[in-house]
């Protein structure tokens, strides 16, 4: 079973949204998602990313935001993180001689929007529904 976790910086919006979205496409991969940060740690996803994601039909009411741990290389085949900044602070934590794969969610390299800043919580989850198909396609090999 392929093992992939989601980073963003707090984890109540970018990477839960993705876990759940990669979760209802791909149901049988083991996914979770952490934030570089620990403004969150414990607390459910911020309240306009759940009500965006459950117009759309993904439940992230269960999910609990926790920070990101140097161990979860090697407790994870692929990380993927929702901008460039969140890639620097996973690989500074880097363990040496680990080979785990850190990636960008999306296949363009650009960022996906912290909706906690743009207020955009629709566009963001357009975002991720995307790059989720194209990740899934790229990396686990499942197809739409």
């Amino acid at each position: 079973m392929q093992r992939i976790l989601f980073v963003c910086l707090g984890n109540i919006c970018r990477s839960p949204t993705a876990e759940a979205v990669v979760r209802a496409k791909a149901p049988h991969l083991h996914l979770e998602s952490a934030g570089t940060a620990s403004y969150h740690i414990g607390k459910p996803p911020y309240g306009p990313m759940q009500q965006a994601a459950s117009v759309a039909g993904y439940d992230l009411s269960r999910l609990r935001a926790r920070q990101f741990k140097p161990r979860d290389f090697n407790a994870f085949d692929l990380i993927v993180a929702m901008d460039a900044e969140n890639l620097e602070e996973i690989e500074a934590q880097r363990p040496p001689a680990t080979q785990t794969p850190v990636i960008l969610m999306r296949e363009d390299g650009q960022a996906v929007p912290d909706p906690y800043y743009t207020r955009d919580f629709t566009g963001a989850l357009t975002i991720i529904e995307d790059a989720a198909d194209a990740l899934i396609r790229r990396y686990c090999a499942l197809g739409k």
